[in-house]
């Protein structure tokens, strides 16, 4: 594993590692997460078999835990919570907190937050996830009548909950700071995205500009963080930041 900062490169050699990766998610003390998307019930007790591994700043595995199954979006906030948005083969899988579409995680795998009824829609499949400062962002699409795309907005330490129309129906990469946001689509097996800026005029989400970025390489599906207002999006090789006007390659 390689993490920057600034102009630092650390590189963590991990072995070993009990599950097939589907997300890679940061932790507090420089610890990190690696979860499988995918996980099953064991057929002799029924008990659901760990799909996340907690690692050491050293890439020592510290614990595993499962945290639901089908999940094509996941992030962790800064205090180490982790969060999580499932697909139709989750919600409709058996798991329980699958089962409610979007879940929040404690590091010893218990879970911390659910719905409870506070979304304006049951959730199909979710689409990407992001932070900015103490909120967690996740993205989803429902499956009802009214269809629609959503960007939920939690606040961990209140558990507040608040939803939006999202301005794209089924972005793949989503940032956010204060009253604006940044989202992106995928060109299937090209090397471009579309590129969509959005406003929050008092409750709604609105467009304010779209273009098509040329980027070094596909944008691999489920390689995208939205931290603070920057997006880190994977293309072929290099990771690329997305803000202001100017994306900033890390290969």
């Amino acid at each position: 594993m390689v993490t920057v900062t600034g102009q630092e490169e650390r590189r963590i050699l991990v072995q070993d590692i009990p599950i097939r990766p589907s997300h890679l998610a940061l932790l507090p003390d420089s610890r990190f997460l690696l979860v499988s998307g995918r996980t099953f019930r064991n057929e002799t007790d029924g008990v659901w078999r760990p799909n996340a591994v907690v690692f050491s700043a050293s890439g020592a595995p510290e614990r595993e835990f499962c945290v639901g199954d089908d999940i094509p979006a996941l992030v962790t906030d800064v205090g180490g919570g982790v969060w999580t948005a499932y697909g139709d083969e989750g919600i409709y899988g058996g798991h329980p907190e699958s089962g409610a579409g979007l879940a929040g995680w404690n590091t010893r795998g218990q879970a911390s937050w659910a719905p409870d009824g506070r979304l304006p829609d049951h959730p199909l499949e979710g689409c990407t996830t992001a932070t900015e400062n103490e909120h967690v962002w996740l993205v989803w699409h429902s499956g009802s009548s009214r269809g629609g795309t959503y960007l939920t907005r939690i606040t961990p330490s209140t558990g507040d909950v608040t939803s939006y129309r999202s301005p794209v129906p089924d972005p793949d990469g989503f940032a956010v700071r204060d009253n604006r946001a940044l989202l992106t689509r995928r060109h299937h097996n090209k090397r471009s995205v579309e590129l969509i800026r959005a406003e929050l005029d008092d409750t709604t989400w609105k467009v304010t500009s779209r273009r098509r970025l040329r980027v070094p390489g596909r944008v691999v599906g489920r390689c995208c963080q939205g931290r603070d207002g920057s997006l880190w999006l994977r293309a072929g090789n290099t990771w690329l930041r997305l803000e202001g006007r100017t994306p900033t390659g890390v290969s």
